[in-house]
């Protein structure tokens, strides 16, 4: 019976790592831009499969990206972070409406929101930050159980913004949008 007992306490979840995401973001990085270990916490993923680039260096009208993170498990994503030129300050203002959390202006001239919507399954939890017409989403589609989830995009944000919508050349919320062109 000790034996059995032993057995089944072997077979437990690891404790959950409850520790805050870092501060400064630093290397490893993943897709040029995103640091690993606060992928790792927040997502519970070590060695994740990774897809994705962030186009910085582009056009401003052009400066976009997208980061896929998966499991090697089941190649399910875990999280997405995409950066798109052509977002509206209304949409953030929706996210608000319906309960989000506003997020503090993290660079000059951005709104934005978080949540952690009631009723999804896996512990989802999404971020999404506006400057001019760049539009940062984070989408925590599967975070650890046990974490503050919503606490994790808000930060991960923070972590990322400053580099990914600065870089992106994207207008503050006071600089005209340039007019669309046509291809």
């Amino acid at each position: 019976m000790l034996a059995l007992s032993t057995a089944c306490q072997n077979e437990a979840a690891p404790p959950v790592d409850r520790t805050p995401l870092p501060t400064v973001a630093a290397p490893p990085y993943i897709c040029d831009h995103i640091p690993l270990k606060a992928v790792e916490l927040m997502t519970g993923v070590r060695d994740p499969l990774v897809r994705g680039h962030f186009n910085l260096t582009s056009g401003e009208s052009r400066r976009t990206g997208v980061c896929v993170i998966r499991r090697r498990t089941d190649q399910e994503n875990v999280l997405v972070i995409d950066l798109s030129i052509g977002g509206y300050r209304a949409a953030i203002m929706e996210y608000l409406d319906d309960g989000a959390t506003p997020l503090p202006e993290i660079v000059p001239g951005s709104i934005g929101a978080y949540s952690k919507p009631e009723g999804r399954e896996n512990n989802a939890a999404y971020a999404h930050l506006l400057r001019g017409r760049a539009d940062l989403s984070i989408q925590l589609e599967i975070g650890v159980q046990g974490r503050d989830n919503a606490a994790d995009v808000a930060a991960m944000m923070k972590l990322i913004a400053p580099k990914l919508l600065t870089d992106a050349g994207a207008p503050s919320a006071k600089t005209a949008s340039p007019s669309p062109t046509k291809d």
